[in-house]
């Protein structure tokens, strides 16, 4: 009989394996500062990583920086960044954070949580991956890829991504917190995705995954084999 592991031992395992498969991680949104990494971030919303990236240098050729962006009006924003969805909300959301950014903060992003959560169109997670990625201040956002896994391998209930972000932060060493985020995205959108999922492909949640999850995930690989016996 397998020797249960304890929460502690689980945790490390997860850690060495998402440590050997990425040992590197580069911020998947293309950006040269912080400024372009938040408009990039905010166009992420609903939105693939590689779409954003197509889009951006479209964008950014046009008004890089705050004092260049509001230039622009809300329209001509919108008609750029349509490809990412929401443009009537992220448009106006980009054009006002960067009249703010030049008004109270001089021109600079602020690293400061409560500074970038009262932009517009700027909430936790966002502020969250821009203290993380752009200041390299601790940080754990928490995306759908996220909050998903840590359900699966039994670290949180599932309940609410605002409770999935606090277990990660009780769970996780703060010095690893920036790199970890990353990493358990890539695992995700690799080896454990939301549809088509494999219990034999993802190593993780196949030796410390919540139990109950991988006997809903046999139960319905057996119907659907005995389905195929027919």
């Amino acid at each position: 009989m397998k020797k249960p592991v304890s929460k502690q031992e689980k945790v490390q395992a997860i850690i060495e394996i998402l440590e050997e498969l990425y040992p590197e991680t580069p911020v998947p949104l293309d950006h040269k500062d912080p400024y372009t990494l938040l408009v990039a971030v905010l166009l992420s919303a609903q939105c693939t990583d590689e779409r954003v990236n197509q889009i951006t240098p479209l964008l950014f050729e046009r008004a890089n920086n705050p004092y260049d962006m509001v230039k622009l009006t809300i329209d001509e924003i919108k008609a750029i960044i349509k490809p990412c969805g929401l443009s009537p909300m992220k448009s106006k959301g980009i054009w006002h954070l960067s009249e703010m950014i030049i008004k109270q903060h001089d021109g600079q992003v602020p690293a400061d949580f409560k500074a970038l959560e009262a932009m517009p169109a700027v909430g936790h997670k966002t502020a969250s991956v821009v203290m993380a990625q752009a200041f390299n201040i601790p940080a754990f956002p928490v995306d759908t890829h996220i909050h998903r896994l840590m359900y699966r391998w039994g670290l949180s209930n599932g309940k609410s991504v605002e409770q999935t972000e606090k277990d990660a932060k009780r769970i996780f060493p703060k010095e690893k917190w920036n790199k970890l985020h990353l990493q358990i995205i890539f695992y995700g959108r690799e080896y454990c995705p939301a549809r088509g999922f494999s219990l034999d492909k993802c190593i993780i949640t196949r030796q410390y995954g919540r139990r109950s999850f991988i006997n809903d995930v046999l139960k319905a690989q057996n119907k659907k084999s005995s389905k195929t016996r027919v």
